[in-house]
């Protein structure tokens, strides 16, 4: 089965074009080696997809005839991505905001100043 078809069958890819595009792109390697679009895909391969800075890793199991349902993924792919790729995405997902104790308000502009002063030194 090819690399793009593959992809959006275990539901990596909202389209199969997008899927393509990656390819294109340079964002999916086989191993080390970068493929495109119609590369075949086999059992046991490990597919590396780049998205958004995070590399996600899948051990490919067997071939989907078709796009297959979320439930019906682990059986055609398995993840492997590596536990530091995995924080990313927690990190990711983390709220982007500051806890405030209720009916405290919106910050003035001194403590927003303090805020932003607290975040800059925290990210150095």
């Amino acid at each position: 089965m090819r690399v793009d078809k593959y992809l959006w069958a275990i539901r990596l890819f909202k389209t199969r074009s997008e899927a393509a595009e990656a390819c294109r792109l340079g964002r999916v390697r086989i191993g080390e080696d970068i493929v495109k679009a119609a590369k075949e895909v086999q059992a046991g391969q490990v597919l590396h997809v780049s998205r958004q800075g995070i590399t996600l890793s899948y051990r490919v199991e067997d071939m989907p005839k078709n796009r297959v349902g979320a439930a019906l993924v682990a059986q055609y792919a398995t993840d492997v991505t590596a536990p530091g790729e995995r924080e990313k995405i927690a990190l990711r997902h983390a709220p982007a905001f500051e806890r405030r104790d209720p009916r405290t308000g919106r910050p003035t502009k001194r403590e927003r100043r303090e805020i932003d002063r607290f975040k800059d030194f925290d990210e150095e």
